[in-house]
Formats: C-alpha cells, structure tokens, sequence
C-alpha cells in the first residue's frame, strides 16, 4: 500500500494540494508509527517537514474520533518552547485544520483577553502553547474541563526544553494531564539532530512506557566551511575607522562580502554583546549594509521587525544568537554565518540547518574563526558535526524549586493528598523517578514552616494540605510559571519619541548606570541620559565608540571531547616534528583530515611548531604544561569549560587557603590562567596536591562568598518564593541570604545546580585519577 494511501480521502487531497509529495524521509519512518497509536521521538535534521509529520497522522485520527463534534474540548496539545515558534506554526496547522473542518488556536502571554474568553466557551480542537502557560491551564476550573478531552501532545523542540528546568516542569505537567484526563496520551515529540537520542525519547515518555524512536541523520549535503580572515594593508586602514585591530576588520570585511553575496543570511553570534558590537563594526563599515539585530533582551516589536523585513526581502541579513536558532521558518535564508566557534557539534547543526530552509534545498554555512584555538575548535565541531558525533542532551535531575512549584499546581485542584498519593505523581515523571520519601518531606517541612506557609505539612499522618489561607499559594504559584531565571531588567527608551529600544540587566545598570555612559544596542550607539524607576532614558549618539551591555551567564561551555580533540591535534604536530616530519606535509596531512585549507591551519600550528624544535616539554591531551609568564602562570589543560573552571575553582581556594589572600585563577576552555608571579614548581606541588586530596569539599569550600554560586542562590531562591522577583538585591544581601539558607532545600538547590552546569565533577574526577595513575602527565 503506497503510504498517501493511509490518510483519509480529504486529508490525501490536502497534501497533494499543498504540494509536499513525495514525502520526506522523517515523514516516511514517522507516519506509520504515529498513525498507528504509538509515542514517537523524532529526530531530525531542521527543514526537513517535522512538524508535517507530526501532525498529519494525529489529524487522520482526530476526525476518526467518535464524539469529536458531540464534545467540546482541545484534542491535540501542541507544545512549544518560544512564543514566536507559536506564530509562526498557526498559519501552517490553520491551512491543514481547515481543510478537516478543525480549529486551531494558540494559547499563551501575549493571547488577548477575548481569544482567552473564546477558548474557554468554544475551546479550538488543535491548541498551540508553551509550557508555562500549560501550567495554567492545569488549574484553572474551566480550562481544565476543556483539555479533559486531549488525546495526542506534540512537544517540539524537545532537546530544548529538556536540556533544562522548563522540561521537568513540562514532564511533571504531562503526568498532571494523564490525571485529568484518566488515560494515557500519544505523545510525540520533535527534536533536531542531538547526541544518544534513545535516552532522551526514555526521559520525554517517562517510566514503565514505551516510545520509538526514529532518527534521521544529517544529510550528506549539509555543507559548512571553515575560514580564519587574515588581514591585509586594507584591514590596517579599516581597522583606524572601527577603532579596532586589523584582525577583526579583516573578518567584518569577510562577512560583509558574504552577505553582499547572498540572498539572504542569518550571521549567528554566541552573545547578545557580541551580536551588538558586530552589528555595530558591520554598518560602519558599510551603513547602508541591509542589516538588523535580533536577540532575546531587543524589544518585540524589535524582534519582530527583522524577522518580517528578512522574511519580506527588504533586508538581507539579520546578526542573531540563539533567538533565531530553533523552528521559525525563515524560508528565504540561503546562507549561514557563525561569528566564532559555534562551541558544540550540536548547535553547528542546528544553526546551519536554518539555512535552505525548504524541502530539497541544502543547508550552507560557513564558520568565521576568531583566533588560532578557535579555528582549531571549529574544524574539531564541524568533523564531530558531519560524522553525528553530537552532545546529548543533559536534563536536570530532581531540581527541588521545581518540585516545590509543581506541588503547590497539584495542592490548588486536590485539597489534600498522602505521601504516598503524591510520591506516585511525581515518580511516574523521569525527572523524579528516583525521588526518595526524605527529599520530598524536607521540601515539604521547609515550604511549610516559611512564612507565610504554602503547604499545611503533617508529618505524623503522612499528609499535606493547602494552607488554611489560598493567597500566598496561588501568588507564589502563578508568579513562578517561569523556571528561566529571573534577572531584574530596565526598559530603555528613548527619550526622543518614548518608544522602547530594549532592556539592560541590572547588573550593568547598578555598575555603569550613570549619565554619559554610552553602550550599543539593537546595532546603535545610545548615550545614557537618567535612569528613572525602571526605566533607563537614552538619546541616540552618532559616535561609534561605545561600552557594550553586560549580560552575564551567556557562553556556550565547549565539550570535554572537543578539547580533547583539539590537543591532541597539538600534540600530534610536536610528536611528529620531533620525528623529523616536514611541516608542511602535516599540514596538508591533518588538512585533508578536516577539510580545510593547509594555510589556515599554519597560522594555527606556527608557535607550537617552534616548540616542537625545542627540547620542551609538549601540549597534548594527555600532557597539562605549566608555564611561567611574567605575573602569570599558566596551566594547559585541554579538558573542556567545565572541568577547566572546576580545577580553576579547586586550585584558587588551596592557593588563597595557602597565601592568605585571594588569589585570581581564571580559565578558558584550553587553560587554567593564575594571576600570580609564582615559580611554576610551587604550582606543581598544589597541583599534586589536589590531585592526591581531591574530594567534592576541595570545589564547596567557600562557595558562598563566589559571585558565581550567589547568582545561582538568588535564581534558586526566587522560583522558591523565597525572594520576590522585583526585589532589589545587593551583595551584602546575597551574603546575608547565603548563610541563612545553608541546610535548607534552597542552599542545596543552589549547590546542585552550581555543580551540574557551571562545574564537571565526574569527568573531573576521572581526569584527576589519570593523573594519579599515570595516565596523563604534568
């Protein structure tokens, strides 16, 4: 049987009307399984009609359900994790749904309180949402009648929302919803090409059921080049009207030929400070470049403008981070810039994949390498890309603020439940599938002895309850439906006409907030006038030379394998040169390996070259060096961001514990960096000493008086209700806050997180004892 065969004769005239025959392959290898009941992860390369393969088989089914028109009620939950993914996909599902006789509507912070009202009396049969407003819905009397009838959730962008605290409210959320429905759900879920994608389609379904998994790999005309600008007699001049170095005019420049040379581009940068300043560099060089800047801390209407003007054709390139890396169709794009490393194979893919954006057409890009590591470090991400050696997604375990917020939801439509009623709810959810009877009555005893108290907690009856009084309960609930942390931010405006520019973080305001100062925004110079309340008032300033806006938390962590694949591409030079191989015969070796021009990687390889002729010790993988540099000492440690600020963090406490005074260690993926003049054999034996003593108390001592873990408290602490979001915290406060706190749920909270995403303990762990065993040397 052909598979249009399988659809309903309406449904068979639709596709063939919108013209997507012949079928893509995810479409081929998902239909089936779908239209045949089953959960589904799909996973797939962008542009390559996920969305249709999902949702065609659910509407085959949906008319074939007998009380569709006899009981009103949302049939199909459609679960996204931007709003702007929201917009762009109801165009798309409308045409279908219409040729079915079916609604559609899209549900979340921007829905007006008329659609709102409607949705509740004549509920759509496909509801477009986010996350959080699901947890809305969850509770509400009404909108819980209306989503009784939901057979089939689609959750797209899956490795998104599970990479974090938003996939564990999501999940907990689902399993509320099997509640309210009193059955299973088919659940599918859509997710761009990740790292161990079985794991994850275990973690989307939960516990005890059964998923497929269908994965499509990379198709062999994805397509990306890695280039390193060097600059020229014209950089030298270019690099006078940016007030800049040659080096970086040189790569403007690049870019700017290749947006001249495309239709339409999307340049992705890994910062929104970086976006700003290159948008900046790029229109000085050329201001009428048809250019635009989009990240998240741009106002909407900002936002939206470049996305309908490069959608439209008036301009051709639009300077982004990840604000435009996930699933809005911007179908025109041709091309794909990366402004540096890309940092992983998986954001390498996803963010080419925005490219050729249709069916049939082949996803282009190029990287545009910063320095000698970062053209290493890209050509590493791009082998690792087009061989599917991709990251896999890492989801939180057992986050207690979440769990905290999720009881209170489940507390607001059951009056009271036992223990052991909750513990199954909440252990049926992957993310706290192993939650122990203790850490649930902890969370519970602390969140019922605050101030006010969210839960009445009985200890000796194995119950909890509401509180007698509902206020606090539901304020604290519906003022954290975000798990995303909570940064205090100042619309700027201009003072001019009064419309909004964009928002600053506080903490740039509190350091730099003063009249004068002027910083880029939104690809223009601004001069800061006064700021009032919340509001930062500006005036725009034709002077190029700006301070750039501080966001603080942004860099994507490179992998412990990438930077262990860039040393040993190091070490391989140096033990050949030592073995009397010609230069330029590695070169043109290791190129051919990579794909890439031999010139390129010689700029890369000159200066260890020269080491390689010296009787020094080398740099590898499986070599740290240490190396004395007037007031500074450096450690080569090719292990990655998170283990390299883990040893960081280990090694300046032993020092300050041993100088009496703070030492600076800072870190980048390739080194550990001391800011001491200190003999490099006194840093060996620290060294050896925290190799032969480590332990996880050597990275928790003094943690709370690191800015790191006390941004990570204060996030914890106000998903906890602890702290109000609006409230005005400074470092005196958080200090305070930390030591009243520690032995709480929060303090733990806080630790766990500052040890799973900023810090690499295990991997740390394994390294150390290499050390140890002699299977790596220092």
């Amino acid at each position: 049987m052909e598979l249009l065969d399988l659809f309903i004769p309406k449904l068979r005239r639709a596709i063939k009307e919108a013209g997507i025959l012949p079928f893509t392959k995810p479409q081929e290898e998902a239909f089936p399984h779908i239209l045949r009941g089953e959960n589904l992860l799909l996973v797939a390369p962008t542009g390559t009609g996920k969305t249709e393969a999902a949702l065609l088989p659910i509407l085959n089914n949906m008319v074939r359900v007998p009380d569709l028109w006899r009981r009103r009620g949302v049939r199909l939950l459609y679960i996204t994790p931007l709003r702007s993914l929201n917009r762009d996909l109801l165009e798309r599902m409308s045409w279908w749904a219409s040729k079915l006789d079916l609604s559609v509507g899209v549900r979340h912070g921007d829905t007006t309180k008329e659609e709102r009202t409607s949705q509740r009396f004549l509920p759509p049969h496909i509801m477009v949402t986010t996350p959080e407003t699901l947890q809305i819905l969850l509770v509400g009397k009404n909108l819980r009648e209306i989503l009784r009838t939901v057979r089939w959730v689609v959750v797209d962008e899956v490795h998104e929302l599970l990479s974090d605290k938003r996939g564990t409210q999501l999940l907990v959320g689902l399993e509320r919803l099997r509640l309210l429905v009193k059955g299973e759900i088919q659940v599918i879920g859509l997710s761009a090409t990740v790292g161990e994608p079985e794991k994850l389609g275990s973690f989307l379904i939960g516990p005890g059921r059964r998923i497929t998994v269908v994965k499509v790999p990379i198709p062999r005309g994805f397509m990306v080049e890695v280039t390193f600008p060097q600059p020229t007699e014209v950089d030298v001049a270019l690099s006078q009207k940016l007030v800049s170095t040659p080096d970086v005019a040189a790569r403007a420049r690049a870019i700017i030929e290749y947006v001249r040379d495309k239709r339409a581009v999307l340049l992705f940068t890994n910062t929104r400070s970086t976006a700003e300043l290159l948008g900046n560099r790029l229109l000085i060089l050329d201001s009428n470049l048809p250019i635009r800047v989009h990240h998240s801390s741009l106002g909407k209407l900002t936002r939206i403008s470049a996305e309908e003007k490069l959608k439209g054709g008036e301009i051709k390139g639009v300077v982004c981070t990840s604000s435009l890396e996930l699933g809005i169709d911007v179908g025109r794009v041709e091309f794909v810039i990366q402004y540096g490393s890309p940092r992983q194979a998986v954001r390498l893919v996803q963010r080419v994949g925005r490219s050729g954006h249709k069916i049939g057409l082949t996803a282009k890009g190029v990287i545009i390498s910063i320095d000698g590591d970062d053209f290493l470090e890209s050509i590493v991400i791009k082998r690792r890309a087009l061989n599917d050696l991709l990251e896999p997604v890492e989801p939180p375990d057992k986050p207690l603020d979440v769990l905290t917020h999720q009881i209170a939801g489940i507390l607001i439509t059951d009056r009271k439940l036992s223990i052991s009623q909750l513990l199954n709810i909440l252990r049926s959810s992957s993310p706290y599938s192993s939650l122990s009877e203790e850490e649930l009555k902890n969370v519970l005893s602390f969140m019922s002895e605050r101030h006010p108290p969210l839960f009445r907690y009985f200890p000796d009856l194995n119950l909890v309850m509401r509180p007698r009084g509902l206020g606090p309960l539901y304020n604290y609930y519906f003022n954290n439906l975000s798990t995303i942390p909570e940064v205090k931010q100042y619309l700027v405006v201009n003072e001019a006409d009064e419309s909004i520019v964009g928002v600053l973080d506080e903490e740039f305001v509190a350091e730099k907030g003063v009249p004068g100062v002027k910083f880029i925004m939104g690809g223009l110079v601004w001069r800061l006038k006064q700021v009032f309340g919340d509001r930062v008032y500006v005036e725009q300033d034709e002077d190029p030379i700006g301070a750039i806006p501080h966001w603080v938390g942004e860099e994507i962590p490179v992998p412990f394998e990438v930077a262990q694949e860039v040393g040993s591409l190091y070490g391989e030079v140096i033990s050949r040169g030592r073995q009397d191989e010609e230069f330029e015969y590695i070169l043109r070796d290791i190129a051919s390996r990579y794909g890439v021009d031999p010139a390129l990687l010689e700029t890369s390889f000159r200066e260890i070259w020269e080491y390689a002729r010296l009787n020094t010790p080398m740099v590898s993988d499986r070599m740290a060096t240490i190396e004395a540099a007037e007031d500074y000492v450096i450690i080569h440690t090719f292990f990655g961001s998170r283990v390299n600020r883990t040893i960081s963090k280990i090694l300046g406490t032993l020092l300050s514990r041993e100088l009496g005074a703070t030492i600076l260690v800072n870190y980048d993926p390739y080194r550990v960096i001391i800011q001491a003049g200190l003999p490099p054999s006194r840093v060996l034996k620290l060294w050896d000493s925290m190799c032969k003593n480590f332990s996880e108390k050597m990275i928790l001592e003094g943690l709370e008086t690191t800015g790191l873990f006390r941004r990570r408290l204060l996030h914890v602490a106000r998903r906890f209700g602890i702290i109000e979001k609006e409230a005005d915290i400074n470092s005196r406060i958080l200090f305070d806050l930390a030591r009243s706190l520690t032995g709480t749920p929060v303090f733990e909270e806080a630790v766990k997180e500052l040890l799973t995403i900023d810090y690499d303990v295990s991997t740390t762990k394994k390294i150390i004892s290499e050390f140890v065993e002699g299977k790596r040397v220092i």
